[in-house]
């Protein structure tokens, strides 16, 4: 659909990608371009990535966020978005939370228990989606991590963060995060999602390719990986941790 098409809907245009298993360090990257230097709405959906990975936080992306370890049972879709793409949004994180909310309980619609705790998404006090943003002078960018699947053992590296939200009542991860295959199937998922979207954008579907140009080399993005030495620090420091990624 043509941006003039668009209009004539009276929907905002989104441009969605959508991949596989695509390295989430290569995600960030691209999420941060697309913020920094495109004047266009996306969204990206990317189920799985090709290997387990840690991002670090407190601000565990350019977004922010805390650390979490994903791995291909992770699902990742983000907004990016102009300011005045989505009427009554605020540029402000709850603002834009509350939006999304609304947009994903149109996507589990049947499921009773799914609801907005502070900032994560839960079905009834079990928290399934984690979410982070960023906010520039015209555009805002909403990322979440679904666990749709995880590895037990890979939960139990995760330490209780300082500032844990108070529904959590100092559970460990195991007792605190729950799979969302329990309640759906991956494909019904991604599915509803896109028709959701539809409901609220005129969707245009990209790929990579179309997108990328020479002088995005030139762009430098803030997410990079960890050096061992600074894996180091911020284990030893988690307060001085900074916006990076670590690839395992």
């Amino acid at each position: 659909m043509t941006i003039h098409q668009a209009r004539i809907a009276g929907l905002p245009l989104m441009n969605l990608i959508r991949f596989k298993g695509t390295p989430i360090f290569q995600q960030l990257q691209l999420e941060e371009r697309l913020l920094r230097t495109s004047s266009d709405n996306w969204c990206i959906i990317n189920d799985g990535t090709n290997a387990p990975a840690i991002v670090m936080g407190m601000s565990g992306r350019f977004t922010g966020g805390g650390t979490v370890i994903v791995d291909h049972g992770t699902v990742f879709i983000t907004f990016i978005c102009n300011k005045d793409a989505v009427p009554d949004v605020q540029p402000y994180p709850r603002s834009i939370m509350s939006w999304s909310s609304l947009l994903y309980s149109e996507v589990f619609r049947g499921i009773d228990n799914f609801q907005l705790r502070e900032n994560d998404y839960v079905f009834g006090n079990c928290k399934f989606g984690g979410n982070a943003q960023s906010i520039t002078k015209k555009r805002w960018i909403h990322h979440t991590s679904f666990l749709w699947d995880y590895e037990d053992m890979n939960m139990a590296y995760l330490k209780l963060p300082e500032q844990a939200p108070e529904y959590r009542l100092a559970r460990g991860h195991m007792e605190f995060v729950c799979r969302m295959k329990d309640y759906l199937p991956n494909f019904v998922f991604i599915e509803n999602t896109v028709k959701a979207i539809e409901t609220h954008f005129s969707v245009n579907p990209v790929n990579l390719e179309s997108i990328v140009a020479p002088c995005d080399k030139e762009f430098v993005h803030s997410t990079r990986l960890l050096a061992k030495e600074e894996l180091e620090e911020a284990y030893a420091c988690p307060a001085k941790s900074q916006s990076h990624q670590l690839s395992s």
